[in-house]
């Protein structure tokens, strides 16, 4: 079991209120094996969208109901619903309708609504936009565009937290790693935006920074520090891509926004050796935990050296800006990730 997930699980457990998480793409059996796998923990119940005599026919299906749960008592318990769409058909009529209230706006038809109401993504979203769960995970099938068109759509950003809709990798270092330089002060990090934010401007790397700290702290626990990355430490080099991340930087602490500092190279941010030469003064240097990127391709890049050099887990991309936590799994997830992910989106919504 990941430490992570654990530390989550008990945070859960400790707020008394379990969360109820919508998984739309209950036909494919890694989505059913993670569920099943966190309804035999007892700490977030699960709605599943789809077929519902499908789904019951895996759910008891040895392959995939490998320990031979009762699905009949998570049912009756509450902890398990199902939701049928072409069965659902009061549900259904309403969630079409409150899509078609909520779009017409931007010229969408109510035949249009009814047909996009049939689709199990969009039908989960609704759901979560009535207020019927407390999150939404997909993607295992779907792509990214799949789930967040729909989510931006319906859900929205929120915009008491941040102007736009960006992304963060939780990467949770291997225990047995190998720390005898102390080059990796933290269990986790934070690397964002490394999935969805292209080429981010000064003023969207500001609420990049924001929501990450904010994210690191609300499902990792503890404080942030988050350090703008560049190629460049405190004026080093000299450039428009150091220029943007200076600029960010200065606006976040105009802002007070506490323990953010850069624009500081990787090596400076977590190593404490270095950011001692680099970064005399800085409050983060050397202890950075949260890491924003200055575009995509370097927090892409970023993520995947870590994961794949390191052995690390990554946990990812998750969404930070909505107003009710929606994440996209990527296609090639597997049961644990979607299990965690599970538990992140959970934790998100306290």
């Amino acid at each position: 079991m990941s430490k992570l997930i654990t530390k989550i699980q008990n945070r859960l457990k400790e707020n008394g209120t379990k969360k109820t998480i919508i998984l739309p793409e209950a036909e494919e059996a890694r989505v059913l094996k993670a569920a099943l796998r966190v309804l035999e923990d007892g700490i977030v119940n699960i709605i599943l969208v789809g077929n519902n005599e499908k789904i019951l026919e895996d759910l008891n299906n040895d392959n995939i109901n490998e320990k031979g749960l009762d699905i009949d008592k998570y049912i009756k318990d509450g902890s398990l619903k199902i939701y049928d769409v072409e069965k659902e058909e009061t549900l259904y009529n309403e969630l079409s309708t409150y899509l078609y209230d909520l779009r017409k706006h931007k010229g969408l038809t109510l035949e249009e609504a009814d047909k996009l109401a049939k689709d199990e993504v969009y039908f989960g979203i609704l759901m979560l936009k009535k207020g019927l769960a407390d999150g939404l995970v997909s993607g295992a099938i779907h792509s990214t565009k799949d789930t967040l068109k729909p989510t931006l759509q319906i859900i929205g950003v929120d915009k008491n937290k941040s102007n736009i809709v960006s992304s963060f990798f939780i990467m949770e270092m291997p225990e047995n790693r190998d720390n005898t330089k102390n080059i990796l002060k933290y269990d986790e990090y934070i690397f964002s935006d490394a999935g969805l934010v292209e080429n981010p401007t000064e003023d969207q790397l500001v609420d990049i920074a924001k929501a990450s700290r904010n994210s690191y702290e609300n499902i990792i626990g503890e404080t942030s520090y988050t350090a703008m990355l560049s190629y460049s430490t405190m004026g080093s080099a000299s450039s428009p891509l150091v220029e943007k991340v200076q600029n960010a930087t200065r606006k976040l602490k105009e802002e007070n926004i506490p323990n953010v500092d850069g624009e500081l190279q990787l090596d400076a941010a977590i190593m404490e050796d270095i950011a001692k030469s680099k970064a005399k003064g800085s409050t983060v240097a050397g202890k950075a935990n949260t890491l924003i990127f200055p575009d995509l391709n370097a927090g892409n890049i970023g993520y995947k050296l870590v994961q794949r050099f390191a052995n690390a887990n990554a946990y990812g991309p998750l969404c930070q800006g909505l107003n009710i936590p929606v994440n996209d799994l990527s296609r090639g997830s597997t049961v644990d990730d979607i299990y965690g992910v599970i538990y992140i989106t959970a934790v998100q919504s306290n």
